[in-house]
């Protein structure tokens, strides 16, 4: 079978344990090239990993023709420009999450890659764990009967590192990250559930901050309805006191309870109460599963359960969740900017004025 080549745009830290060696320990797979803006940074972990090649321009990466795929771990602002430079360039394209900014920049990378005929393929790693498809397997063979109610809750404390106002993590600046923590964690949960129970086709959400330590909300609620009839809440607040990471699943028949990110036993509740529980240990590079999903697809083997299509959708969730709050962050910024431009104006007519050199 044909090897695939891979290079990766953003060798930070995400790609040390959770996805990075996949690409060079999957059997048919090959690691070739990596690419960071920092070159000393590029050059130590092309060397620790064991990888030919380094680069600091990412279309550098692309352009290299031992190159086939291109991994995008890069923050979210720039997923698009380098999934429609490496789609045009013929290049297999597997992006981290979120997918995007928005909706409409998941569609343009949809778009682009289907004209190219280059497929795409999203980090939504969760979707090839085993402790999710044993809940799926739950549900799917009718043991709790059928699906009616969701509810999700997560809330943790607000870290040390989100209170410094002058070096903020990029996770909570929108214009990077696309919006703050429920962005960047509970599109892992969205995910989850879009696979488990299929397509929400109706939300609402309220968005805001509670402690008003960075530009991104902190607090978020929501209601969905999935298109099978199944209705939905969930609540995510990241300056509590103490944590939580809960998500039941209801049927008319029993339910089943598990969290997105902890590694407690799912349990299974039947119809009399009783409980069965189930463990599962989660492999230390977590993203292997679902790459080795990615790489039976290209051999003709199977298929990748996260695609550009089904990543989207959890993109367009978040989008109507937030976009009230965007639009007030975004009035809010404007205004700032504004009373800014007014008040260096205000010193650049006094100094004329006065004849002072600013």
């Amino acid at each position: 079978m044909k090897k695939i080549r891979w290079g990766i745009i953003g060798c930070g830290d995400v790609t040390e344990v959770k996805s990075g060696p996949a690409f060079y320990q999957l059997e048919h797979s090959e690691l070739v090239a990596v690419m960071r803006r920092n070159p000393d940074l590029a050059k130590d972990f092309a060397q620790r990993h064991g990888v030919k090649k380094w680069y600091t321009d990412a279309d550098e990466l692309i352009q290299d023709p031992d190159v086939d795929a291109v991994y995008i771990a890069t923050p979210p602002a720039t997923h698009k420009k380098y999934t429609l430079l490496a789609a045009k360039a013929k290049k297999i394209v597997y992006v981290e999450k979120p997918m995007a900014l928005t909706f409409e920049e998941c569609n343009e990378m949809i778009s682009i890659c289907k004209s190219q005929n280059v497929p795409l393929f999203v980090a939504y790693y969760r979707r090839a764990l085993s402790r999710f498809i044993k809940v799926k397997e739950l549900i799917d063979s009718g043991a709790i009967g059928t699906p009616r109610i969701v509810n999700c809750l997560f809330y943790r404390e607000m870290e040390e590192c989100y209170k410094d106002h002058d070096n903020l993590p990029w996770l909570v600046k929108p214009e990077i990250s696309g919006g703050g923590l429920f962005v960047d964690l509970a599109c892992h949960t969205l995910d989850i559930l879009d696979f488990l129970l299929g397509k929400i086709i109706s939300v609402k959400g309220h968005a805001g901050f509670q402690e008003d330590a960075y530009p991104a909300e902190d607090c978020v609620s929501i209601s969905f309805v999935f298109e099978k009839n199944i209705h939905g809440v969930g609540i995510w607040n990241f300056v509590s006191g103490t944590r939580e990471d809960r998500v039941e699943i209801v049927g008319n028949k029993g339910k089943v309870v598990f969290s997105t990110f902890g590694h407690s036993a799912i349990s299974y509740y039947d119809e009399n109460g009783n409980i069965e529980q189930y463990d599962f240990e989660n492999p230390k590079t977590i993203e292997m599963p679902l790459i080795q999903t990615v790489m039976d697809q290209l051999q003709g083997k199977g298929h990748c359960p996260s695609t550009g299509e089904s990543a989207a959708r959890t993109n367009w969730v978040i989008d109507e969740v937030l976009k009230d709050y965007r639009a007030l962050y975004h009035r809010h910024s404007k205004r700032i900017a504004d009373k800014e431009k007014d008040f260096l104006q205000s010193e650049t007519d006094f100094s004329r004025q006065h004849r002072i050199n600013p």
